[in-house]
C-alpha cells in the first residue's frame, strides 16, 4: 500500500509557474496577430475616405495604448443613524461598579464604591483573621437607581 514518491511542493510550484509562463507567452503571440489582423483592416478602410485631414491622427493614436475608459462613481448613500432601541421592562438603563467582600459561601458581607477598593480589601483581612473563615473582593456591577422627579 505505499503511495510512491511524496510530492514536492517546491518542484509542483516550479511546475505550476512554468504553465503559466506558457499560458502568458500563448497569449501574447494570439494578441500580437490580433492587431496584425485589425492594422490590415484598418488600411483598407482609412484609404477610402481621404476627405478626413486628421485621418493620420486616427491611425497613431490607435497604434498606442489608450488608457481604459474612467468608471463613473456611484453615488454614496447616506446610512441614516440608528436608532436606541428601547429597552425591555426591567432592565437597568445604567450600571455602576462596587466592590464587594464575600465569605466562603459566597454570599455578600460588605459593599464599597469603585474608589475604596483598599478599604474593602482590608475589611476582607480583617474578617478573614477575627472569623477564622475565607473572605475576598470581588468587583460587581449594581444597577443605578435613577431618581424620579415628580
Amino acid at each position: 500500500m505505499a503511495r510512491g514518491r511524496t510530492q514536492n511542493r517546491m518542484e509542483k510550484r516550479a511546475e505550476h509557474e512554468a504553465y503559466e509562463r506558457r499560458q502568458a507567452e500563448d497569449g501574447e503571440e494570439r494578441e500580437d496577430e490580433e492587431e496584425e489582423e485589425d492594422d490590415d483592416e484598418g488600411e483598407e478602410e482609412d484609404e477610402a475616405p481621404d476627405e478626413e485631414a486628421g485621418g493620420d491622427e486616427a491611425e497613431v493614436s490607435e497604434d498606442e495604448e489608450a488608457p481604459p475608459p474612467k468608471k463613473k462613481k456611484k453615488p454614496v448613500k447616506v446610512k441614516e443613524p440608528k436608532k436606541a432601541k428601547p429597552r425591555k421592562k426591567g432592565q437597568p438603563s445604567r450600571m455602576k461598579l462596587v466592590w464587594k467582600v464575600f465569605n466562603n459561601s459566597n454570599q455578600p458581607v460588605a459593599s464599597y464604591e469603585y474608589r475604596q477598593r483598599q478599604d474593602a480589601e482590608e475589611h476582607a483581612a480583617r474578617l478573614t483573621t477575627e472569623k477564622k473563615s475565607t473572605h475576598f473582593v470581588q468587583p460587581v456591577k449594581e444597577a443605578i437607581e435613577e431618581k424620579k422627579e415628580a
